[in-house]
C-alpha cells in the first residue's frame, strides 16, 4: 500500500494550533542546518510534530522570502487584467 501520508494520531504527536516556541525551534533548525529530510527534521528539531507538518508550517507561514500584506497597484492591476480574460 505504500507510506503513510499523513501523521498518526497514536504516535504521540501533536495536532492542533502551532506555539510560537514551536515556531522558534522550527526557524532556528532549518535555518541552521537547512530541510533536507522533512521526515526526520521534527525529532532532530525537538518538536512532537509529524514531518508533513513541519514542512508546511514552513512553507506556508515560517519562510522568510513570503511576502506578507496587501497587494500593491500593480499587483491589483494584473489580478483584475487575468481574471477578465
Amino acid at each position: 500500500m505504500g507510506k503513510s501520508t499523513h501523521c498518526v494520531a497514536s504516535s504521540g504527536m501533536k495536532k492542533g494550533p502551532w506555539t510560537p516556541a514551536e515556531d522558534q525551534k522550527l526557524s532556528a533548525f532549518v535555518q541552521k542546518h537547512g530541510h533536507g529530510n522533512w521526515q526526520s527534521l521534527p525529532q532532530k528539531a525537538g518538536l512532537q510534530r509529524c514531518g508533513k507538518s513541519c514542512r508546511l508550517r514552513w512553507r506556508n507561514y515560517l519562510r522568510p522570502d513570503i511576502k506578507r500584506g496587501n497587494f500593491s497597484l500593480q499587483e491589483d492591476r494584473t489580478i483584475i487584467q487575468l481574471h477578465a480574460l
